[in-house]
C-alpha cells in the first residue's frame, strides 16, 4: 500500500501536493491530518500542515501486454487527449525490467516521442534535467500548440501518463513535469491574474466565485497565489476530473 506524508501552508494545500505527487483522487485515498499547522503573526511563529495520504485502490490507466481494458483516465475528453488515451492503450512502453532510473527516464522519453509521432508531430526534440524526485522534460516543436492543446488540456494529458511510465519500474518514486516551450509560465501568470480579478470579485459581491474545473496542479498555484489575503478562503470541492476551486469571502 502506497503512502506519503506531505507539508503545506494550509491542509488542503498539503493534501492536494500529495494527491497531485501520487497521481491520484482523493476517492482514491485515505487522509490523516497530522498537523493543522498555523499561520503566525505576519509570517512569525508559522507552521506548515502536514497530512499522511494513503492509496487505498490502484488504478493503472495504461494497458500494457495482454491486460485488461482499463477504467478511463481523470483526463478531459478533448479529441486530443482521446487520441493519448489510445495509444496509451496500444504502445508497450516498458520492458519487465528497469536496470536503473536513468532507463525509466529514457523509456518516458521513447514514450513521449512515439505518442507524438501518433499525433502526426515528427519533430518532437525532447530535452529533461533532473531535481531529486522531480524530472523536468522540455518538449519543442513546430507543432506546440498540438501538444498543448486547449487550456493546456492534452499536455496535462501527457504529464499524467509520463509520470505512470517513469514511475513504472523505477527504484524511487519521480514527479514527472512536462513543459512546452514557456506554457508552464504562462500559464501560472494567466493563473494568477485570473485568481486576483476572482477574489476581488467576491468581496465585490460578497459572494463566493467558482472556477472552472481544473487539474489539481493548477488549483495549486491559485491557493498559493491568494494564500496571503486575509478577506478570502480558497478551498477545493468536486470530484477529479470536474473538481474546482473555491473563493469565499471572509465576512
Amino acid at each position: 500500500m502506497t503512502m506519503m506524508t506531505q507539508r503545506g501552508a494550509t491542509v488542503e494545500e498539503a493534501i492536494e501536493a500529495a494527491l497531485q505527487t501520487l497521481n491520484v483522487s482523493r476517492e482514491k485515498v485515505t487522509i490523516e491530518v497530522l498537523d493543522q499547522g498555523r499561520k503566525g503573526f505576519f509570517g512569525i511563529g508559522s507552521k506548515e500542515a502536514e497530512v499522511k495520504i494513503t492509496v487505498i485502490e490502484k488504478v493503472i490507466p495504461i494497458r500494457t501486454n495482454d491486460e485488461e481494458e482499463p477504467e478511463a483516465i481523470n483526463i478531459a475528453n478533448e479529441e486530443s487527449i482521446d487520441l493519448i488515451e489510445d495509444v496509451a492503450k496500444k504502445v508497450r512502453t516498458l520492458s519487465d525490467e528497469v536496470e536503473s532510473d536513468e532507463d525509466s527516464i529514457k523509456e518516458t522519453e521513447r514514450y513521449l516521442t512515439s505518442v507524438a509521432k501518433e499525433m502526426k508531430i515528427d519533430d518532437l526534440d525532447i530535452s529533461y534535467s533532473i531535481d531529486g524526485k522531480y524530472v523536468y522534460f522540455q518538449l519543442e516543436s513546430k507543432k506546440a500548440a498540438l501538444l498543448i492543446g486547449k487550456r493546456g488540456q492534452t499536455l496535462n494529458a501527457l504529464q499524467q501518463l509520463g509520470q505512470l511510465v517513469a514511475n513504472k519500474n523505477s527504484s524511487q518514486f519521480k514527479v514527472v513535469r512536462i513543459d512546452v516551450g514557456d506554457y508552464r509560465e504562462r500559464r501560472e501568470q494567466s493563473l494568477e491574474q485570473l485568481a486576483e480579478r476572482m477574489a476581488d470579485r467576491a468581496i465585490r459581491t460578497g459572494r463566493k466565485v467558482q472556477l472552472e474545473p481544473m487539474p489539481a496542479y493548477e488549483r495549486k498555484v491559485i491557493h498559493h497565489s491568494l494564500s496571503s489575503r486575509l478577506d478570502i478562503e480558497t478551498y477545493s470541492e468536486g470530484s477529479d476530473p470536474y473538481r474546482y476551486l473555491v473563493i469565499e469571502p471572509i465576512r
